[in-house]
């Protein structure tokens, strides 16, 4: 957060002396000052929300820039950044205080973001709002790639990656063209979902998550016994190959089961793809050896299972276990699964809506 906005304080410094004001920036409907005004009221409305835990709406409050009732007429171009500045520096404190497990109220699309959310979202602001002012300045504005990387294996899952994070950022947003890839006329970021059982928060992973996992690492959570089971960090490695090739749905990936009691991860568990054309969907999961034995996979499959059918089109949630493995075996049954054929070893099961 910090090095978006001093990033953007570095850019927009070097024209404090020209007019704000009786510009437009870039291709937005705003001048220059105003969407200035709008990054700094942009960051302390993040900052309200995790510092507040808003829960259903966003805090009621608003920024106002000094001297002005509309904020516009009221500080110089310099005090303007300055303000952004400041707030930036309120929601990257906000963001380091925040507990992990913490979501506050965000409208899209599942109606809350975590800390990593929120600080995509402020950053994703940062970046493009400062490209507008630059646009519309005629100067030249290009942030370091790994905060456009940042912003996109957060809160963009679907978009496909391209020659560069910057201007695939550019592009996804509507400011931009890329090779081969149709304009785009209307967006929105998506921050993961999260599903709740009794014990459990089934939290989805990012683009960011599944490539930390699948490279040995932790994916943010702290996990029973030390780290993830190698099936996770396979199923991992499949979601970045979706990411990848631009077919990756964060509500049909892949969920980390994570217990709400004390944050710490058991396992994994997730969709295979989207559903097919028969309203089909597979799935699968796996436990670290420490956490099984509690029903925690059960509990699991059964929360994910049911949201599962009540999606649109949805009829069957399918799951093949080992012949082998009478202990996941016993975790389809309790969840209400049948079984339907055995080959190869192999034993299918589905429930049906």
């Amino acid at each position: 957060m910090e090095e978006a906005v001093a990033d953007c304080v570095a850019a927009l410094g070097a024209v404090t002396d020209r007019d704000w004001t009786g510009v437009r920036a870039g291709r937005l409907e705003w001048s220059c000052r105003k969407t200035a005004a709008h990054i700094a009221s942009d960051l302390i409305a993040y900052a309200g929300q995790l510092a507040g835990r808003a829960r259903n709406a966003y805090v009621p409050f608003e920024i106002t820039l000094e001297g002005s009732e509309d904020g516009l007429d009221a500080a110089d171009n310099a005090g303007t950044l300055q303000v952004i500045t400041t707030t930036g520096a309120l929601l990257a404190a906000a963001v380091r205080t925040t507990p992990r497990a913490v979501r506050a109220f965000h409208p899209y699309p599942f109606r809350h973001a975590n800390r990593e959310g929120f600080a995509a979202m402020g950053v994703a602001g940062v970046l493009l709002h400062t490209h507008d002012i630059a646009e519309g300045m005629g100067i030249g504005y290009e942030p370091p790639a790994e905060l456009a990387s940042f912003v996109l294996t957060r809160i963009f899952p679907r978009v496909q990656p391209g020659p560069t994070p910057w201007r695939t950022l550019l592009w996804a947003t509507g400011r931009g063209d890329l090779p081969g890839r149709e304009p785009v006329t209307g967006w929105r970021w998506s921050n993961n979902p999260v599903l709740r059982s009794e014990r459990l928060a089934l939290e989805g992973v990012t683009p960011a998550t599944a490539a930390d996992l699948s490279l040995a690492g932790d994916g943010g959570h702290e996990w029973v016994g030390g780290a993830a089971a190698d099936g996770t960090r396979e199923g991992a490695g499949i979601m970045v190959r979706q990411y990848e090739e631009g077919v990756f749905h964060p509500e049909w990936g892949m969920y980390v089961l994570v217990r709400r009691d004390d944050d710490r991860a058991v396992g994994a568990m997730g969709f295979h793809g989207v559903p097919d054309g028969d309203g089909r969907v597979e799935i699968g999961y796996d436990l670290v050896v420490g956490a099984r034995g509690h029903g925690y996979a059960t509990e699991a499959l059964r929360t994910l299972s049911r949201w599962a059918l009540e999606q649109d089109g949805v009829r069957t949630v399918a799951a093949v276990v080992g012949q082998e493995n009478v202990p996941s075996q016993k975790v389809v049954t309790r969840a209400g699964f049948t079984e339907v054929s055995r080959q190869e070893g192999q034993i299918s099961y589905e429930l049906r809506g």
